[in-house]
């Protein structure tokens, strides 16, 4: 059976979104203590793109920014930034200056920058940017979280209530099992039935199931034994929600219509960008049964070049057997 590529970065902006004020008690507790959760909080989804015209960053990075109040009644921004690509980039520090000084300037505001680093580079750990030049200092730093590092702290995931601690674990194991899928059942399995475990509430296990539904992707014969071990489950009364849980798995009705209307914008924007589009191309992306992927190719279609690199994309996903 052949791995199907995963999207980190969708499942991540959503989970943040979600659990924000325990995504920052979980890795960013300095942080989590100086706001005024009482007051709540604001996400400005098109900020970055404000401060990033080009969009250079926005087309693989997760960003996220958020309004909130401080302890002692000041308005700050915070700017998370989760790095999940896996690739040393030498100018991330810089980046995470640049957007910080911006939203400043913006908004002569406070502003905090975290980052979180889901990559697989063990010794790549950017946490600062600055400079001296003729008596001049500039100089920002960042406190970063470290996926990698949960690793050795298993045991304290396992212990721990926070539904961050469920995110680390599922995305560290769906790192680990890249090429077993057998193993990533098992995992995936095991991650959902804690869920019902920990004691969380309806919307927390919905939310996190959707974390790991999204990011532990099966292939379909592994992806039917997933959802039939969860009905035995049900069957067996180990578990509440689990008919809610099948719900927001996709049930085939609900995910055929957004396989096809995802196939359709696709296409729709390749012609409106390149005008006629090959009949190859359109036979290929309508063929296309993994709702992720589609959405990949929405994005490739937004930026790339060409038809002709659009389908550079699409055969290479073809000879990795992803489509």
């Amino acid at each position: 059976m052949t791995e199907q590529r995963t999207d980190y970065d969708s499942p991540w902006k959503d989970v943040i979104e979600s659990f924000f004020p325990r995504f920052l008690e979980f890795f960013f507790p300095q942080a989590y203590a100086v706001i005024d959760w009482e007051r709540g909080y604001e996400f400005l989804d098109t900020e970055l793109q404000q401060l990033e015209p080009d969009a250079e960053i926005g087309k693989r990075l997760v960003d996220k920014v958020a309004k909130v109040w401080l302890l002692d009644g000041e308005e700050a921004w915070v700017l998370v930034h989760v790095e999940v690509q896996g690739q040393y980039d030498t100018e991330f520090g810089q980046r995470m200056y640049t957007y910080n000084y911006r939203l400043f300037d913006r908004h002569k505001k406070q502003v905090i920058s975290l980052a979180v680093l889901a990559d697989e580079e063990a010794s790549w750990r950017p946490s600062s940017y600055g400079y001296l030049l003729g008596g001049c200092r500039v100089s920002l730093e960042f406190p970063v979280a470290k996926l990698l590092d949960y690793e050795a702290q298993w045991e304290t995931l396992e212990q721990s209530t926070n539904p961050f601690s469920v995110v680390v674990m599922a995305h560290l194991k769906t790192k680990a099992t890249h090429r077993n899928p057998e193993s990533r059942l098992h995992w995936k399995l095991s991650l959902v039935r804690r869920l019902f475990e920990r004691g969380y509430s309806r919307e927390n296990i919905l939310g996190l199931f959707r974390f790991i539904d999204w990011i532990m992707v099966l292939p379909e014969e592994l992806a039917r034994s997933f959802k039939q071990e969860l009905r035995n489950d049900e069957e067996a009364d180990r578990m509440r929600y689990v008919t809610s849980i099948e719900r927001l798995a996709k049930e085939e009705g609900i995910e055929q219509g957004m396989l096809l209307t995802n196939r359709e914008h696709v296409i729709k924007i390749l012609q409106t960008r390149f005008g006629v589009v090959p009949e190859p191309v359109v036979e290929s992306i309508n063929g296309i049964e993994n709702l992720s992927v589609l959405k990949m190719l929405f994005t490739t279609a937004i930026t790339i070049g060409s038809i002709e690199e659009f389908q550079q994309v699409l055969n290479e996903r073809i000879s990795e057997g992803e489509l």
